[in-house]
Parts: C-alpha cells; structure tokens; sequence
C-alpha cells in the first residue's frame, strides 16, 4: 500500500458531515467547471466529475439541474478560486481551497480564524510544498480483479489502487486527471466520485488534546460558505 492508502487510513480529518454544506460546494464546483468549460456535459470533463460527485452525495437531480442553471445564465466569472496556506497549532500545516463572490470577505475571514485560534497565516508557498497534489476516482469493487485493473490502469496514469468497503480508490497524479478520467470511462466502468486531493510528505503525530486544538480552526474552515476544502499533516495517536 502507498502513502495516500496509508494516510486515508491514519488521518483524524473532519469531513464535509452537513448536507447543506456538501450540496453548496458540489453547487460552486459545477459553477466553475462550467466557467472554464462550458454547460456541455460530454465535452466537459470537469463538469461531468461534479455531477458525478453531486450523484455520490445524493444530491437531488432538481439541485444539480438548478445549479446547472444558475451558473449558465449568469456570470460565472465572479467566482474566483484562491488557496491560503498556514499553521494551526501546533506546528499543523494547514491549506484552505476557497470558491467565491467576494474575495476581501474570504481573505478577511480565514485570517480572522487563524488568528483566533492562535494559528498563523502564512504567504504563498510557505506550505503547499509540504503537500502532493493527487486526483483520485472513485468506483464500484464489483467482481473487479484488483491486481488486473492496477496493471491495466498504471499505463494510463494511476499510481496506487486499493479497495475500500463497497468501492475501489484509485489515485495518480494532479496532471493525470484526465487521462485517468477517458481511460475508466472507454473501458465502461462507473465513476461514482472523483476530484484532487493534497497528501502530505511528512505527517505530524498529535494527541487527543492537541488534536483538539487545531479542531478549533478546521471547525471555523467548515462552518465558512467560501471555503471547499481544507487539508492539513495532523495524524491522531
């Protein structure tokens, strides 16, 4: 198993758990696939992942229809996407992907959470280098041979394979998203999610009390309409 499995496995990360919140976010993620691609679902990788990703969260299809929508007839040009990078306490390093409308409320915002929690907001660079950037793809286990779709998938980009409950991971790398993406989809295996996600190199172990501390800032990120997502290199003893 790589360092994604062993992560995925080890990592005490609060999760997307508020529908309405999840809902909001696959809402941005069609709104800015469509500003860089167009509506057109099937020439629009980008968007197909999101409405995929909105199926995977049962999402209701009059949500997804709508969202769809919204972003074609208006301008989808206001939102604009930034990432903050930081420390929580601790030594955590912390980034925030954000989506939004208003970026002088967002940088004003997440800099106001870490202050608060006696974190520190760091400049660009300071810790996305701390950080692989990776996509992954989701799909039904099935009757799927694992070691037979990890030779057929390592010449199309993919990395690590491994299965998970009801369904198998798959992760490459940020640039092999799409090459991944074509290659599931040619050999007709369903994609219930998909997207990127940033693995740190080096974890930091934490106890339950100090895990609580930086909880203080992840929960302030969660509750925050503008932030998508937020990783960090915190591991629970």
């Amino acid at each position: 198993m790589g360092r994604a499995f062993e992560y995925r496995k080890a990592r005490k990360m609060k999760r997307w758990s508020a529908m309405a919140k999840t809902f909001s976010r696959i809402g941005r993620e069609i709104a800015i696939a469509i500003k860089e691609g167009g509506p057109d679902e099937d020439a629009n990788s980008a968007l197909r992942a999101a409405i995929q990703n909105a199926k995977d969260a049962n999402m209701p299809l009059e949500n997804v229809k709508r969202a769809i929508k919204k972003a074609t007839d208006k301008d989808t040009s206001e939102y604009k996407e930034t990432m903050f990078e930081g420390y929580a306490m601790h030594g955590i390093a912390i980034i925030v992907e954000t989506a939004t409308d208003n970026n002088n409320r967002t940088v004003a915002n997440v800099r106001s959470y870490f202050s608060k929690t006696n974190g520190s907001l760091g400049t660009s660079g300071s810790v996305s280098f701390m950080f692989e950037r990776n996509c992954h793809f989701k799909i039904p286990k099935g009757e799927i041979d694992l070691d037979e779709l990890e030779l057929e998938m390592i010449d199309h980009g993919v990395e690590e394979v491994f299965a998970e409950e009801d369904y198998i991971m798959l992760y490459g790398s940020f640039e092999n998203f799409g090459m991944v993406q074509k290659a599931l989809e040619n050999q007709k295996l369903e994609i219930l999610s998909s997207g990127f996600e940033r693995i740190p190199n080096v974890t930091k172990v934490l106890s339950e009390d100090q895990m609580a501390d930086v909880d203080k800032l992840l929960d302030k990120l969660d509750e925050d309409e503008d932030v998508l997502f937020v990783y960090h290199n915190a591991i629970l003893s």
